[in-house]
């Protein structure tokens, strides 16, 4: 179960309380399922019972015995608590199927893995001053809005810098608008769409642009530029690059990723649970988390969790860099991806060294790298920035 499959899971429990009366309160839109925190029980936790409890004209603990029942059952849920004034925390089924999900989902869908259509319903209308940060943004902005089935349409104050093209933007409509429309403001670069061409090419200046949020400023010297891991666009670059390597790499030995099968707990691992802000009130001894995937082996080890954790997250930071027009939140998040990946590649090599023959941990470890390749992949095609396969 991926964290989407129980935001439904749990948006579903919400509505069958509703509809049996057991509830009477209007049902949200979306539930938001948040990663625990370190020190608490249970690998999500959501605040849905404390939301609803004013409506329900119920405490908020009543609430969340309600919801309990109703997802405990459900498959993929090994455990559900309450904590803390109301929180529910829940503890997956067999951690190896939730990985396996998310890898699976990741493979069947590409570069479209955390598109979605929480916004079908909703038709949206920006509009940007005559500025390169202002048009680079609102274009990365409607991007991110479309990948959630959002309809949008973007306006300028007055006629476009033909420079914008270069850089990949387009607008639909120039000149004041009759009704006042949503604003994309970020703070001015102070430089022109031809000058950040000349000194930094397309990618570069869309990262430089993109990358700090709308109301900080924005860097645009030549660190940007720079061929090295103190560079957060190479690194996630190169991320992407060495996984594709990977997988010409792999053919060359004769095998492809794959997924070995459960082989149990791994030794020496360390609980990765934790708690959601403010429930940490139960009492919670975490066992040892299962190997993702082994063959009489482990494929991973602990440095595997963080890149599993961040691309089990990703279609939720995708709705929310949409929802909050942020794609530096998207930025952030690729840039999170590629330092994980890079230590997970060090710690669990996905390629056989010397006279080591593929094994099984191999397959695994190659669908994990390859999963992360896809992700950042994604992510810099909705910030409309190449990501070449060398580097």
């Amino acid at each position: 179960m991926t964290p989407a499959d129980l935001s439904r899971t749990v948006l579903h429990a919400v509505r069958r309380a509703v509809d049996e009366d057991a509830l009477r309160a209007p049902v949200p839109a979306r539930v938001r399922v948040e990663r625990t925190r370190p020190g608490g029980s249970g690998d999500y936790a959501c605040a849905v019972a404390l939301q609803l409890a004013g409506p329900a004209a119920l405490p908020a603990l009543e609430v969340a015995a309600i919801l309990r029942e109703r997802v405990a059952a459900e498959p993929g849920v090994g455990r559900v608590e309450i904590t803390g004034p109301g929180f529910l925390s829940f503890t997956l089924d067999a951690p190896a199927a939730g990985d396996r999900a998310v890898l699976d989902a990741v493979r069947e869908q590409g570069l479209a893995y955390g598109h979605g259509d929480a916004l079908r319903e909703e038709i949206l209308q920006f509009h940007h001053a005559r500025e390169v940060r202002a048009a680079v943004t609102a274009h990365a902005v409607r991007r991110l809005v479309v990948a959630q089935g959002a309809r949008v349409r973007v306006s300028c104050e007055e006629a476009s810098d033909p420079d914008w093209a270069r850089l990949g933007v387009t607008v639909d409509a120039h000149g004041t608008p009759p009704v006042p429309l949503t604003g994309i403001r970020p703070v001015p670069a102070g430089v022109t769409a031809g000058e950040l061409l000349e000194r930094l090419g397309p990618d570069a200046a869309r990262w430089g642009l993109l990358r700090p949020a709308g109301h900080d400023r924005a860097a645009l010297g030549p660190a940007l530029l720079v061929q090295g891991e103190a560079n957060p666009l190479f690194r996630v670059r190169y991320a992407h690059a060495r996984a594709r390597a990977l997988t010409r790499g792999a053919a060359l030995l004769g095998f492809t990723a794959g997924h070995a099968p459960y082989a149990g707990p791994a030794p020496d691992s360390e609980s990765h649970a934790g708690t959601a802000q403010g429930a940490g009130q139960a009492q919670h001894t975490p066992g040892a988390p299962h190997a993702p995937y082994g063959e009489g082996s482990f494929p991973y080890d602990g440095a595997a969790r963080p890149l599993l954790d961040l691309i089990a997250d990703h279609p939720g930071v995708l709705l929310a860099g949409a929802r909050h027009r942020a794609p530096d939140r998207v930025a952030r998040q690729l840039e999170a991806v590629a330092h994980a990946f890079f230590d997970f590649h060090d710690s669990c090599p996905p390629l056989p060294a010397g006279d080591e023959k593929p094994s099984a941990a191999h397959r695994a470890r190659l669908a994990l790298a390859e999963a992360a390749g896809t992700v950042l992949a994604g992510g810099l095609s909705l910030l409309g920035i190449r990501a070449p396969e060398h580097l």
